[in-house]
């Protein structure tokens, strides 16, 4: 059979299992409601760790109200956008061009033949958007270009559709794709690097001009794409910190373009007639364009760092659930519920400052997984931990008021039980008391008489004890055994222990009065004290213990008690406690060979109780 400590800690284990499986269940499975929290807390640290600093390595060409008013309504002529792009590469000498613009229908030849050449002979990705939304019929416009072969299609965004530009741009270098796939809860969060459409994949637009202006295959091909093909934005700077031109402000030759100088531009439109905006973690409407902005710094991160794909931080998380679950059983159980409740806060601070670290660096993981653990301990831990505290407790004060004065019980719970009732070694004053001839004064009283007798006499002993702030070991018939010092600290435990004696004296003596007037005969108590190290603690079995104190200084005590018989003192003190006392008064009656032992030491007692000293058994040295 189990005992209640084992029950107890098969509890705890059974509390740390289920909130790693509820972390696992987060961690991996995705509900939808853990699913919007974590990513809004993810959200929240995205917003609070953008940076503000200005972006210097690209601009945006915002096509905004302003550019519609005074240019005029949308679609333009192709001429205009040939404008623009001309203006940037030839005055402006920009790096390479995006445009996030869908070019599905011709329009006017000599823009569209402008528009052919720049895309076919200048660093200038054009966009197409691939439909990843089963339809029936699928949706097919225009001409899809700009893919490769797939070489393994693990890892890509499996698309159902397109929409591409005009047989026209057919001839174009750089395509890239603008289409996306939103989160669950509609913000956008992740984007394809990497699409499989009909035996070719489509790089995305940002990866396309980075790809465009190394006039080379890439760098990023291989580590962007993830088993489902999709990068987390990193939405590493605030939509401030990018420098962004209205387009009637480059048209109308308003802004110096050597502020564009080797730059990498993205032309796309915030107007909201235009209707391309989505919700983001930076901002419930925020322009396309500006999307892949923050794609196109991201990539440009990792190119300077010279870093891969950010790796996937599950592991991490299990590894960090596994080792703070895992202890924190062993630590919940040997606190209060205020400081159990303090570390679990602590502990989920601590995991949301790594957690923070961790989506600066783009790493894969719930945010939040590991909270749901620690409210698994918080809702059912403390409280369980709190029922034990308050159980043990309960027991503590049962036995201790069994044994202790009720001022060291009231000391001992205003000190929150920081005593407990573990064995430990600690130096202990012990005295033992016990009735001069007992069997031989009760052997003519009747039974009553004798329980009677026992009974004040037990209490004459106990009372004195008691009031002294001593622990009553054990009776043992006619007599007892007390010790200070534990389970509080005593500093002058001795002189208590003598004060105890000496009160036991009076106490015997007035009861001898009372019974010297009713005819019946006295008592007579004999008391041995000393001082030494005893283990002391809650000892004994599962099917019964006590709080009791073992040493050598109990045996010697119960010695001195024995040899004062024939001393002719009720009192004995050993050599130890001799020298802890602080008060005066002792004298020293020799040495004495205590019975059954090989031990001899000193006894020491108080001249006024000295009667005749009867040494004949026992000889003084």
């Amino acid at each position: 059979m189990l005992s209640l400590q084992q029950k107890s800690w098969r509890m705890r284990a059974g509390i740390a299992i289920l909130a790693c499986c509820l972390t696992l269940m987060v961690a991996l499975n995705y509900a939808d409601m853990p699913y919007r929290l974590d990513e809004g807390v993810r959200d929240a640290m995205i917003r609070i760790s953008a940076q503000k600093t200005p972006e210097t390595r690209l601009a945006v060409i915002d096509i905004d109200e302003k550019s519609l008013a005074e240019v005029g309504p949308w679609p333009w002529p192709r001429a205009r956008i040939a404008d623009m792009l001309e203006s940037l590469l030839l005055d402006a000498h920009v790096r390479a061009i995006g445009l996030d613009i869908v070019f599905a229908q011709r329009a006017d030849d000599d823009g569209d033949t402008r528009l052919a050449t720049l895309a076919t002979h200048a660093p200038v990705t054009l966009a197409q958007i691939l439909d990843y939304t089963p339809r029936f019929p699928s949706l097919n416009q225009g001409v899809l270009i700009g893919g490769r072969p797939a070489g393994s299609i693990v890892g890509a965004a499996h698309a159902q559709g397109y929409i591409g530009n005009h047989e026209g741009l057919s001839m174009a270098k750089c395509v890239g794709n603008i289409g996306y796939i939103p989160d669950r809860d509609g913000s956008l969060r992740h984007i394809p690097m990497l699409t499989f459409y009909a035996g070719v994949e489509y790089l995305s637009l940002s990866h396309m001009l980075l790809a465009c202006a190394n006039i080379s295959d890439n760098p990023f091909r291989n580590i962007l794409a993830n088993k489902e093909g999709l990068w987390r934005i990193p939405y590493s700077y605030a939509q401030e910190s990018y420098t962004v031109i209205s387009a009637s402000d480059l048209l109308h030759q308003r802004i110096p373009v050597e502020i564009l100088n080797g730059r990498y531009v993205l032309i796309g439109s915030s107007a909201l007639g235009l209707g391309d905006h989505v919700s983001t973690p930076l901002a419930p409407m925020t322009a396309g364009v500006m999307v892949h902005a923050a794609v196109l710094s991201g990539l440009l991160d990792l190119q300077q760092a010279n870093i891969s794909w950010p790796s996937n931080g599950n592991t991490w998380l299990l590894l960090w659930c596994a080792i703070t679950f895992g202890l924190l059983p062993w630590a919940l159980s040997r606190m209060s519920a205020l400081a159990g409740i303090a570390l679990l806060f602590g502990q989920s601070l601590i995991w949301l400052t790594l957690a923070f670290i961790g989506v600066r660096q783009q790493i894969e993981f719930s945010v939040t997984a590991p909270l749901w653990g620690y409210g698994i301990f918080l809702l059912i831990a403390v409280p369980f931990e709190w029922r034990q505290s308050q159980r043990h407790g309960r027991q503590l004060l049962a036995m201790l008021s069994h044994y202790v004065a009720q001022p060291v019980l009231n000391e001992i719970v205003r000190q929150d039980f920081r005593y407990s009732l573990e064995p430990s070694l600690k130096e202990v004053t012990v005295l033992v008391a016990d009735m001069e001839g007992y069997t031989k004064l009760t052997s003519t009283m009747s039974l009553q008489d004798s329980a009677q007798l026992t009974k004040d006499f037990l209490d004459c002993l106990t009372r004195p004890v008691l009031e002294h702030g001593g622990t009553l070991d054990k009776y043992s018939g006619d007599g007892l055994v007390a010790f200070w010092g534990a389970p509080l600290p005593c500093e002058r435990q001795a002189d208590a222990a003598v004060d105890a004696a000496l009160q036991i004296l009076q106490e015997v003596q007035s009861l001898n009065e009372r019974r010297i007037t009713s005819g019946k005969p006295p008592a007579r108590v004999r008391i041995g004290i000393e001082n030494g190290l005893a283990l002391v603690g809650d000892l004994g079995t599962n099917f019964r213990s006590t709080y009791t104190a073992v040493g050598d200084c109990i045996n010697f005590a119960s010695r001195l008690e024995a040899a004062a018989l024939s001393l002719g003192t009720p009192l004995l003190i050993g050599p130890k406690a001799a020298k802890k006392l602080f008060r005066g008064g002792i004298i020293l009656l020799g040495q004495i060979h205590l019975r059954n032992t090989d031990t001899i030491i000193e006894a020491f007692t108080f001249e006024p109780l000295m009667t005749n000293c009867i040494s004949e058994n026992i000889p003084l040295r």
